[in-house]
């Protein structure tokens, strides 16, 4: 296993569509040992995600995890899940404001509108079919990675750029107020 460097805003294949694997490339040693540094890189960088194209690999695959991580400690756990070739679809109409951020933009946060609820096809490491419907914040999460691999980043998406803060603006003029609208939402949803 390996830390990939991450690659940053501004970098053209952030904003390519990633191709699809099929299974037999996605059960060689070769990919396997792509998804492990995947993983390995998004624990190194506390992520609560992230997609291939950020460690410069056009494919699509990403990971999500979430374990008491210390850039998102309002967001709730969610064990580690590999998505190859993943698709998602709002199972609502109900949205919400989530404040993001991203490995690949470093250092800023802003608002962007999010479903509550969505369904989530792909396979696993392994090739099987996943079908989840995710709720709440982990939404969210979830929609932020495949966004990456359609090329799409969280500031495309931004409505209100008077949300932009910095990390450490984030955490001292807005984090208390989204933490609140936070709460509410794991505690309807609990995710």
């Amino acid at each position: 296993m390996a830390i990939r460097k991450i690659a940053t805003i501004g970098h053209p294949i952030l904003r390519q569509a990633t191709r699809k694997l099929m299974r037999e490339e996605l059960a060689s040693s070769k990919m396997q040992g792509f998804i492990d540094d995947l993983v390995e890189t998004m624990h190194d960088a506390n992520g609560a995600g992230i997609a291939a194209n950020q460690v410069y690999e056009s494919i699509r695959i990403c990971a999500i995890e979430i374990r008491n991580n210390p850039r998102y400690p309002y967001k709730p756990n969610f064990p580690l899940t590999i998505l190859v070739n993943p698709e998602v679809t709002p199972t609502t109409d109900e949205t919400f404001l989530n404040y993001e951020g991203c490995l690949s933009v470093p250092n800023l946060r802003g608002e962007v509108r999010r479903f509550l609820g969505v369904r989530v096809r792909a396979w696993d490491r392994d090739g099987k079919d996943i079908d989840l419907e995710i709720k709440g914040l982990t939404a969210g999460t979830f929609q932020h990675e495949v966004d990456h691999l359609d090329g799409k980043l969280f500031v495309d998406g931004v409505e209100d750029t008077k949300t932009l803060a910095t990390w450490a603006d984030f955490e001292r003029h807005h984090m208390a107020g989204f933490v609140e609208r936070a709460k509410a939402i794991v505690a309807k949803y609990g995710s």
